[in-house]
């Protein structure tokens, strides 16, 4: 008697184990592509608000570096913003118009959570600017295109296999991003 319970107990226990599902896996992975629109608040350099787009791809199991995924991302964003000093002789108004355009490599933290996906990334930028100045004391503006450096935490959140939340914080158009994200492959 003892040893068909005990053959019972291996049997459903071998079934149990062969039954369950395969352990999660994080949803960024080697191969992962995925783009999208983001509306940033929170806007450097005076701006209130901007529009941009983000395109990433997942290309390197990082095994050394606790089981991460290497990828790219490009970002553009598009924000402006102006000054007018009118109401005394001589008013005149500077306008700007900017467009971050920034290449990170962001390192995808591996979870056992398929619908969360953190990360953090590190790149660099080139802004350009283009500025236009109305009235009788316009000179130089104040700004110029230049390089800089991004400094970048985000995630995604995934409401379906294709169709994820997205939001980072750091250096770029604005201090926060956040929009949608859809993935490729």
């Amino acid at each position: 008697m003892t040893r068909k319970i005990i053959g019972t107990i291996i049997v459903l226990a071998s079934v149990a184990v062969s039954a369950r599902p395969a352990a999660a896996q994080s949803p960024v992975v080697p191969g992962f592509t995925d783009i999208g629109a983001v509306v940033g608040i929170g806007g450097i350099n005076g701006a209130s608000l901007s529009l941009g787009g983000r395109f990433e791809h997942a290309f390197m199991a990082l095994p050394d570096l606790g089981n991460g995924t290497l990828g790219i991302m490009v970002s553009v964003d598009y924000y402006s913003h102006s000054y007018d000093y009118g109401g005394f002789a001589g008013a005149y108004s500077f306008s700007y118009k900017w467009i971050p355009i920034g290449v990170t490599a962001n390192y995808h933290f591996k979870l056992e959570s398929t619908k969360f996906d953190p990360f953090v990334g590190l790149g660099l930028g080139y802004t350009v600017v283009t500025a236009s100045c109305s009235g009788q004391f316009c000179g130089s503006g104040a700004y110029s295109s230049a390089i800089y450096f991004i400094g970048r935490l985000g995630g995604r959140y995934f409401f379906s296999d294709n169709l994820a939340l997205y939001a980072d914080v750091g250096a770029g158009a604005a201090t926060l991003n956040a929009g949608l994200m859809f993935k490729l492959k």
